[in-house]
């Protein structure tokens, strides 16, 4: 394996001033960053230092930072298109539809632009009823949660036809703390509205509160989470599934599969729960994906050990073998916690969780769909987990967020696949 030291200087971009020097022109000078090494499988090089590669699509890019969004049509070696966007450095998520559309958050708020950053508008998330969905007051101002922000990456699906948008918000491990939903839009971002809603979750709800204060979550559903690990579709089904954290604190599972379908003329949603189980599971996971009808996922089990071992692997099985584990096959067990996984033409990348691993920047990697295996420790970024895998844009490069520890934003990394 090959490695080149890297520059990990993107903080600097999105944390400090560059005195008199023009933002345009730091932009020039990290755009075209060389790979920084290869494995057996992949090449892999660490972004620009700024801006902050938030998404991908196509050839297009969206970033941010320094008091400004950027989107980029050539694959972020350059960025043609900006907007002065004072809130900058607390986005959290992101998305390019097929249209060209951009929607993006903050903490608490969406925002959209339809005409390449030329203008853009805040989105306010609706209820099933038509009311407004609004984000609560928070005890702390400093600490309004993270009500879009994600683990995984992918969120646009084809279904009959039509784009949908479908997420759930990975929250309450740091930022404060908020109710646990999944969200969807039919009209490229232009509404959002409420998939479903996690009920009221004693151990997340805000310190210093004043007594009787609205609890956070849906007052009618007793299914609670922690977060919401991964969304996805399932074509064959025109099913959508998604997982859940984190464990059992006492007041019930937070760690379930969900089962929904999408009423189109009624707009309107059918949900069901499939699994509900303690943390040392592998239904504990994220990374769902569907390939030739077939699903996939990748453990994220901790806790107490039930068993000898953590159950824990990349595993298939067919969709409606999901809750019998004897219908189960592990593919391939890499021994530590991961909850990301992304499968695009049969390659398979998924990322060790650092803290759980002896591996500093761990990636789990497979070019057959499963059939042979290696793992890479890309030491030179120093601990890391990844997460928020993109697709390959137009060069072939997949997209992923290098975190501090867990989740604390630190670098964007990426990997391209070997020629077979």
């Amino acid at each position: 394996m090959t490695h080149t030291a890297p520059s990990l200087t993107r903080r600097r971009f999105l944390g400090t001033t560059l005195g008199g020097l023009v933002l345009a022109d730091v932009i020039n000078l990290n755009a075209a960053p060389a790979i920084v090494g290869q494995t057996e499988h992949f090449f892999y090089r660490l972004a620009p230092e700024g801006p902050y590669i938030d998404s991908q699509r196509g050839n297009k890019a969206f970033g941010f930072g320094r008091g400004k969004i950027f989107l980029s049509e050539d694959n972020a070696k350059s960025w043609k298109r900006s907007a002065e966007f004072p809130d900058a450095d607390k986005i959290t998520w992101s998305v390019i539809m097929k249209n060209g559309n951009i929607l993006f958050a903050t903490s608490v708020q969406l925002f959209l632009s339809t005409d390449n950053l030329k203008t853009h508008r805040a989105i306010t998330v609706k209820r099933a009823n038509g009311s407004d969905y609004t984000p609560h007051t928070p005890v702390n101002p400093e600490l309004p949660g993270w009500y879009f922000h994600t683990l995984d990456g992918e969120h646009c699906f084809e279904v009959d036809g039509k784009e949908m948008l479908v997420w759930g918000n990975y929250c309450n491990v740091i930022g404060g703390e908020v109710p646990v939903n999944i969200y969807y839009s039919t009209d490229s971002g232009r509404t959002v509205k409420l998939a479903y809603s996690f009920g009221q979750n004693p151990h997340f709800q805000q310190k210093g509160a004043a007594p009787g204060a609205p609890l956070l979550g849906d007052a009618t559903n007793k299914i609670i989470a922690r977060h919401v690990h991964n969304v996805t579709f399932n074509p064959t089904e025109k099913a959508f599934y998604a997982c859940t954290g984190d464990l059992d604190r006492g007041n019930g599972n937070e760690c379930h599969w969900l089962r929904g379908t999408y009423n189109a003329k009624m707009d309107a949603w059918s949900w069901n729960v499939i699994v509900s189980v303690n943390s040392d599971s592998r239904f504990k996971c994220g990374g769902i994906n569907f390939v030739d009808e077939r699903l996939y996922w990748i453990s994220d089990a901790n806790g107490p050990m039930v068993g000898p071992k953590h159950d824990r692997g990349i595993f298939s099985c067919a969709p409606a073998d999901i809750a019998n584990t004897k219908k189960h096959t592990l593919l391939f067990n890499p021994e530590f916690e991961s909850a990301a996984m992304l499968i695009q033409d049969g390659v398979m990348i998924a990322t060790h969780c650092a803290p759980a691993s002896t591996y500093a920047c761990g990636i789990i990697y497979s070019p057959d769909l499963g059939k042979t295996w290696a793992q890479y420790d890309l030491k030179e970024f120093g601990p890391r987990s990844g997460c928020r895998i993109h697709k390959k844009n137009s060069d072939g490069w997949f997209r992923l967020d290098l975190r501090k520890g867990w989740i604390d934003r630190a670098e964007v990394i990426f990997i391209k696949p070997k020629a077979p």
